[in-house]
């Protein structure tokens, strides 16, 4: 095992070793052909990275677009990845909801998640015979591991015959004790669709307490909370407000419910950028994850885009390298267990079905 001192490219490899295998095996030079083939991805990104740092990533774009082609593979990617994967590389983008249900449409035989270590465990699920690799396991969640499957068993003893609808923000092992899973663009659809008057809600607190505004039902949550959301108190509203007194003001439903009351509008960050791209303010803050600001502002034109993000460490660990390592040696393969992938493919599929039900 390597020295905790060694910098990794992902879980197992030191990145100078992954370097030099990637540099032996790859072009990774920039040149004028690179620089042309990447030149439309550069045009939509330039406001983003450094005209400076474009020789780097360029030839790693063309060598991953290559490769999956040879591999057989697609690149799902999150709207929390950075401006180079997810304009560059990715195949499919969006927020967990959107990626849960491409993610059963999939043709190609390897998925390779561009996100967290959860939401390729979800890929997993929804495609058991699939190859599901994650480029930096490492990559976790503060609301994943914020609760344990013992921990919903407890609640579930406590509240018996109430419904768990669980945070995709989850590993599996919880998704396999809970009924049906939510993401922030659905959650409040599947608690008024769940039967009964008592819903539990997990692990994240501030989503819960959102929620519970705008519904009828009793909602019984756990103290989890997304670390680049909780953060972000009214006291930050209140100054964005006076420093930018023209701008709207948006905000991801992660956020405590005083933000919430104090923002323009809330939520996903699928329903943030249809919001931008709908109303076009001509200007606008989003309150959420930095990349994802990036992002959107790369294919938006006539709105400027002010800061007022956080950025998640865990969505930066996956990386261009990384991505080329993963596809170069097929690593780091994700796999759930039977016993825990039926049920937790139940409460996941549970979710997408009523999802696509009319309201």
């Amino acid at each position: 095992m390597a020295s905790p001192m060694v910098q990794l490219i992902n879980a197992l490899t030191p990145v100078e070793e992954a370097r030099a295998i990637l540099a032996d095996s790859y072009d990774l030079a920039f040149s004028p052909a690179v620089k042309r083939e990447t030149e439309a991805v550069f045009d939509r990104v330039r406001d983003r990275i450094p005209e400076i740092e474009w020789p780097f990533y360029a030839p790693l774009i063309v060598q991953i677009n290559r490769l999956k082609k040879a591999k057989d593979a697609v690149i799902l990617a999150h709207n929390y990845q950075t401006p180079q994967i997810y304009h560059g590389v990715a195949d499919v983008v969006g927020d967990s909801l959107q990626l849960a249900i491409e993610a059963t449409k999939v043709r190609q035989q390897v998925i390779v998640q561009c996100g967290v270590h959860f939401m390729a465990e979800t890929s997993k699920l929804l495609n058991p015979e699939k190859t599901v690799l994650i480029p930096d396991s490492r990559a976790g969640c503060s609301l994943a591991s914020s609760i344990t499957p013992e921990d919903v068993l407890a609640m579930k003893a406590q509240y018996p015959g109430a419904p768990v609808v669980t945070y995709v923000n989850t590993s599996a092992a919880v998704k396999a004790v809970t009924d049906v899973c939510c993401t922030s663009s659905n959650a409040l659809d599947i608690v008024n669709r769940v039967e009964g008057d008592q819903v539990i809600m997990i692990p994240d607190q501030y989503l819960a307490q959102n929620t519970a505004k705008k519904t009828a039902k009793k909602i019984i949550t756990w103290a989890g909370a997304c670390e680049v959301h909780e953060t972000f108190t009214a006291a930050d509203i209140a100054e964005l407000r006076h420093a930018y007194p023209a701008a709207k003001i948006i905000a991801h439903p992660e956020c405590p419910p005083e933000v919430i009351d104090a923002v323009d509008f809330s939520g996903s960050t699928a329903a943030m950028i249809d919001y931008v791209k709908r109303e076009r303010p001509p200007r606008v803050v989003m309150v959420t994850e930095c990349s994802m600001s990036d992002n959107v502002a790369s294919e938006t034109t006539g709105v400027d885009f002010l800061r007022g993000c956080n950025i998640c460490p865990h969505m930066k660990r996956i990386n261009l390298e990384n991505v080329l390592w993963s596809l170069h040696t097929m690593s780091e393969e994700v796999t759930v267990p039977a016993e825990i992938a039926g049920p937790a493919r139940l409460a996941v599929e549970r979710m997408i079905a009523l999802s696509r039900k009319g309201d």
